[in-house]
C-alpha cells in the first residue's frame, strides 16, 4: 500500500472557508479549533510539508472568555526595537482595545514557525464584531466544544 502526499496545487482547489463565533467560549479552544482547520489536520489528505488548510473567519473576538485570573494576569509584549521600548499591556485592556489582536497572536503562536506557518496564518481571519465581508465564499458554520 502507498502512502499518499497531497500536491500543493491539489490543496488548493480543495479549500473550504470556515466561520467560527467566539462569543463566550474560552480563547485556548477557540485557538486550537482553528489552528488545526488552518494547518489542515482535519482532513484525510493532511500532509505535513503543504498548506493542505482551509480558510478560518472567527467572529465577536470582543466576546472570547479567560479563565481563571488571566484577564489581571496575562501580559501581552511586544517592543519598539529602540531600548527601553517594552510595551506591556494586560489582557483585560487587550480585549477592550485590540480584541482581534489577542485571538490573533494565540492561534499565531500554534501554528508552525516556517514559511509554511506564515503562509497559514495569512488564511486566517479575525473581526471583532459579528458582521464579515466574506459572504461570496459560502463559509461553512463551525461550533467549538
Amino acid at each position: 500500500m502507498r502512502t499518499f502526499v497531497a500536491k500543493p496545487q491539489e490543496a488548493v482547489a480543495q479549500r473550504k472557508w470556515w466561520v467560527v463565533d467566539a462569543q463566550n467560549q474560552p480563547l485556548g479552544r477557540v485557538a486550537s479549533r482553528v489552528a488545526t482547520l488552518l494547518r489542515g489536520k482535519h482532513k484525510v489528505s493532511f500532509t505535513p510539508n503543504v498548506d493542505t488548510g482551509d480558510f478560518v473567519i472567527v467572529l465577536n473576538a470582543t466576546g472570547i472568555k479567560l479563565t481563571g485570573k488571566k484577564a489581571d494576569q496575562k501580559l501581552y509584549r511586544r517592543h519598539s526595537g529602540y531600548p527601553g521600548g517594552l510595551v506591556e499591556t494586560q489582557a483585560r485592556r487587550m480585549r477592550e482595545t485590540r480584541p482581534h489582536v489577542m485571538v490573533e497572536e494565540a492561534i499565531k503562536g500554534m501554528l508552525p514557525k516556517t514559511k509554511l506557518g506564515k503562509q497559514m496564518y495569512r488564511k486566517l481571519k479575525v473581526y471583532a464584531g459579528d458582521r464579515h465581508p466574506h459572504q461570496a465564499q459560502k463559509p461553512v458554520e463551525m461550533t467549538v466544544r
